[in-house]
């Protein structure tokens, strides 16, 4: 779930803002600070449980989301592929009293929206409801986390739901290219697992190893709040306590070892009949506590992030239309940092597009950006935060993020001027530290024609 809105700063803006276009209904105007940026504070709750806090009183709705650091999918064994999301599937069907049919009804019958999701780092979730049925909302957040049921049936209808997903996606080129992209870059570490199962771990899976996920990783420790919406400080702290405070204190979770992208230069392909080639590639990336991150984040939105307008748009589509889109972007999690890219092209085109990648790469470590391009990724970058910040579940969510990137609480204040001081010569040197041509860890899917391989792939690894 982590990671999805704060892997660049340009990810971050056009992530949220298209999240903020779905949201429904939207805030109207959160409490914003005398600088015009959002007026955030840290609750804390008698019994010690922290929150963010962004008050916004203009409309009856509140939004709620948290995460479990650290207690992701990373911490399934290899044997129990899938749990963590199975999981996030079950814990709102049916909880205390409550079967599925009955929990869901109250849901629906109050529109309350309630949902649990897993990612490789993170386990959490988020709720949003309107003011008059918050007590409904969060006592049904309570019992999901307290007293889900895991009843049979409905792991049952979850794992089928699943294992049709798993079965789906082998014929999806996509989800191959990332399926093989994730052995090879992550080679020997947890993240290389198919955090979604395998048919066979899934199938294996049962109500009691549900029931010992919550019991074992889900802690006061680890749990990150944010709040947005029609609730005051003095409600919230009281609401802290109601929600959350029956969890454990602390449980200790499994230590997962860092690592860095591996096999740089290996050129790794699938054959499948289609008649476009998949191209993934990915080389290390960068923290965000490094000093450097933001002109990293600059070099970015101008290599490849910004979509189009960027360069890599403009020689492989725009030139020589050899695609309907390429993107790069950074890839943040807790144990890795990678920066990758991604594109389609027809199979007779895919060595030319290989070549334009690490000649793109090449330029940006070689050539200064021109004032121009850095001009318009500050100002696109600095301008847009308001897209991000336009409905109270996408306010929450982007706080999260900020949660557990640990960036501190003043982080949306001093971000415009970070990105300012950022110049031409910040994104070279980065570039030249950071872009690596010929040691891209690289995946083809399809046919593609002309291409020198390092390693045929013959068999889907973690999928049966």
């Amino acid at each position: 779930m982590r990671r999805v809105i704060l892997t660049t700063l340009s990810i971050l803006v056009m992530a949220a803002a298209v999240m903020a276009a779905m949201s429904m209904p939207g805030p109207g105007h959160a409490q914003q600070a005398a600088d015009g940026i959002l007026d955030i504070k840290e609750i804390k709750s008698p019994s010690g449980i922290t929150a963010w806090l962004v008050e916004d009183h203009s409309l009856p709705v509140i939004a709620l989301s948290f995460a479990f650091h650290g207690a992701g999918a990373a911490l399934d064994p290899v044997e129990k592929q899938g749990l963590s999301i199975l999981a996030s599937n079950t814990m709102d069907e049916g909880a205390g009293e409550y079967d599925s049919q009955t929990f869901q009804k109250m849901l629906s019958d109050h529109s309350i929206s309630l949902s649990f999701s897993s990612g490789r780092d993170d386990f959490g979730g988020s709720v949003k409801t309107l003011t008059r049925h918050s007590e409904m909302a969060f006592n049904l957040l309570k019992l999901a986390l307290m007293q889900p049921r895991f009843d049979a049936d409905a792991v049952e209808r979850m794992r089928a739901a699943n294992i049709s997903r798993v079965r789906n996606s082998v014929s999806d080129p996509d989800w191959i290219a990332a399926r093989i992209m994730n052995d090879a870059a992550f080679a020997g570490h947890p993240y290389a697992l198919n955090s979604g199962g395998t048919l066979t771990t899934l199938a294996s899976l049962t109500p009691d190893d549900l029931k010992n996920f919550v019991k074992t990783r889900l802690a006061r420790e680890h749990l990150y709040i944010t709040v947005t919406g029609d609730i005051t400080p003095a409600a919230l702290r009281k609401m802290l306590d109601d929600v959350f405070g029956g969890l454990p204190p602390q449980l200790p979770l499994p230590a997962v070892a860092d690592m860095t992208v591996q096999n740089g230069g290996q050129h790794a392909h699938y054959d499948m009949d289609i008649p476009q080639t998949i191209i993934q590639a990915m080389q290390p990336g960068i923290s965000r506590d490094d000093p450097d991150y933001y002109a990293a984040a600059i070099m970015d939105f101008i290599l490849g992030g910004s979509g189009f307008g960027s360069r890599l748009t403009e020689e492989v589509r725009e030139k020589r239309g050899l695609t309907y889109g390429i993107h790069t972007g950074f890839y943040q999690m807790d144990h890795l940092k990678a920066y990758t890219v991604g594109t389609s092209t027809r199979n007779e085109s895919a060595a030319e597009v290989i070549e334009l990648i690490r000649a793109e790469w090449t330029k940006m470590r070689d050539t200064p950006v021109s004032d121009t391009e850095l001009k318009d990724a500050k100002s696109y970058l600095i301008g847009s935060l308001p897209l991000a910040l336009s409905s109270t579940d996408s306010i929450a969510g982007l706080l999260l993020g900020l949660r557990l990137e640990n960036l501190p609480i003043d982080y949306l204040d001093a971000r415009a001027a970070k990105i300012d001081a950022v110049t031409a010569e910040d994104i070279q040197r980065v570039a030249k530290r950071l872009l690596v041509p010929d040691q891209l860890t690289l995946v083809t899917v399809g046919r593609p024609e002309k291409v020198t391989l390092t390693k045929v792939v013959e068999s889907l690894p973690h999928v049966d």
